[in-house]
């Protein structure tokens, strides 16, 4: 932590639908990480027991009574933690760590995003991850979020639907309301580099669990493709 840091000047924030099997995992390990004072899991209308699971794990939960969508449940946790920053008077708001549900003890690798936002030097981070399993048809979507970011700032991430990302409470003000659904990633890039604000890609040892190429897989895919080719529309 830079020397201006505070022990808890990071609150982690997890999406999360149907992740019984994994959210207590990635809420452990996400507790541990160096300046993470709390997280909150948003638990986005699921179906089973993932709300239990991230209380059991120590996290904060809030829920959607239906499904909202990867944007909606972004949103909600940054308003948790905001009312949580007002209702400890601090003086200065929690950066935001934005964590996948599925990560699992590979959670516990996010340092080195959370470094250059503590430090000053970004005002957002993007994960890399070091190895990546590649499957049917999810190239289309990453082929299009980063030529459409390309397009619209210059600059191509090379992860460019990474939803592993740190950034400064007043960085995501500045990109809100954000993108719908899973166009969210895709908006938060471009709205933040055309705003003149410093993002930066770091690789880090992190994995989801594999996807698969099923037909929920693939559904999965089509509702990507659809967010960010809407994100997309409103930017180009």
């Amino acid at each position: 932590m830079s020397a201006g840091s505070l022990p808890d000047d990071v609150a982690v924030i997890i999406p999360a639908r149907n992740e019984a099997e994994r959210i207590q995992a990635t809420v452990t390990a996400a507790a541990g990480l160096p300046g993470v004072g709390v997280v909150v899991v948003v638990d986005d209308g699921s179906r089973d027991a993932t709300a239990k699971a991230a209380r059991r794990a120590g996290a904060v939960v809030t829920r959607h009574a239906r499904n909202r969508g990867k944007s909606a449940a972004m949103q909600t946790g940054a308003e948790a933690v905001r009312l949580l920053d007002q209702r400890e008077q601090r003086e200065r708001p929690r950066h935001l760590l934005f964590l996948d549900a599925d990560l699992g003890d590979t959670a516990a690798q996010a340092g080195p995003l959370i470094d250059p936002v503590l430090a000053g030097t970004a005002d957002m981070t993007i994960a890399i991850f070091t190895s990546i399993v590649k499957l049917g048809g999810h190239g289309l979507v990453v082929g299009l979020s980063g030529a459409g970011i390309r397009r619209a700032t210059g600059w191509r991430p090379v992860q460019p639907l990474n939803g592993q990302r740190c950034l400064t409470r007043a960085a995501f003000e500045a990109a809100r309301p954000l993108a719908r659904g899973w166009g969210a990633e895709t908006g938060l890039t471009i709205d933040l580099v055309r705003g003149g604000l410093r993002v930066t890609e770091v690789q880090v040892e992190m994995a989801h669990r594999a996807t698969g190429t099923g037909l929920r897989a693939q559904l999965h895919r089509a509702h990507q493709l659809a967010g960010v080719a809407r994100a997309l529309a409103t930017r180009l």
